[in-house]
């Protein structure tokens, strides 16, 4: 079947037939492989049909030569060059605003405890009378 075909070797094919999980690649005159969907290119693949049509000319990468079954597995994603990975986006920093001394908005909790602390005593003193 394949004595030609080598696992590894890149070579160029016609697409010759396209179903919803791969697309079948001739070789030669009698050698026809696979091209899984997963293996069309880098990314998500949802419809093959937007990637390749029948009768494309692609390079494709040999993965495997099942004599057996009479199969080649076979990629185009492995003949491209990876998409460069964009730098994963830095978390937000939080920003410490500054201290507000000009008494609006929010008091420290020790600043409002002396103050409750006053506001008792006061009240006490009226109560006591």
């Amino acid at each position: 079947m394949a004595d030609k075909i080598e696992v590894g070797q890149i070579i160029q094919g016609k697409v010759t037939g396209i179903q919803p999980y791969g697309a079948f690649v001739a070789l030669n005159d009698d050698v026809q492989g696979l091209v899984h969907i997963s293996e069309v290119t880098h990314g998500y693949v949802k419809d093959i049909n937007e990637h390749l049509t029948v009768g494309d000319e692609v390079n494709v990468k040999v993965l495997s030569v099942d004599e057996e079954n009479n199969k080649v597995s076979l990629s185009i994603r492995a003949t491209e060059e990876p998409p460069k990975k964009r730098p994963k986006a830095q978390p937000k920093k939080q920003v410490q605003q500054p201290q507000n001394d000009s008494g609006a908005g929010f008091n420290t909790l020790k600043e409002k405890l002396e103050e409750w602390i006053e506001q008792s005593e006061s009240r006490e003193g009226t109560f006591k009378n």
